[in-house]
């Protein structure tokens, strides 16, 4: 999976997915400032998922009508440790029949809500 790790997801998280396969860009470590605009367009230009802790995405997609990556990974919890977001990432990737492409996902720590973008 081609990911792209917003400002928000912490370094080692970052890490973890990388050591697990994961093509993973970090916004922190490329292009550290730069708009939710700019995150969503380089995500769709370089059809990746984008993880985030941000819920304005889905407000730039569905209120505001900017065309979508190829999906959104939006956690919704406050992380325990700098390792959780991988951990639960790699947790959802292991899901069978749970698909990113396309899709909004909405995570928090007892369920996953997807919506098509």
């Amino acid at each position: 999976m081609r990911f792209l790790a917003n400002e928000n997801i912490p370094s080692a998280s970052v890490r973890l997915l990388r050591e697990a396969g994961m093509n993973v860009v970090a916004i922190g470590e490329e292009s550290p400032g730069i708009t939710d605009k700019l995150v969503l367009s380089r995500a769709r230009t370089e059809q990746r998922i984008i993880l985030t802790f941000d819920r304005d995405y889905g407000e730039l997609i569905y209120r505001f009508q900017l065309l979508p990556p190829a999906g959104i990974v939006y956690l919704r919890f406050s992380p325990l440790t700098p390792e959780e977001p991988a951990e639960y990432v790699l947790g959802l990737v292991k899901i069978e029949n749970l698909d990113f492409a396309g899709k909004f996902t909405v995570a928090d720590r007892q369920k996953v809500r997807q919506r098509l973008l």
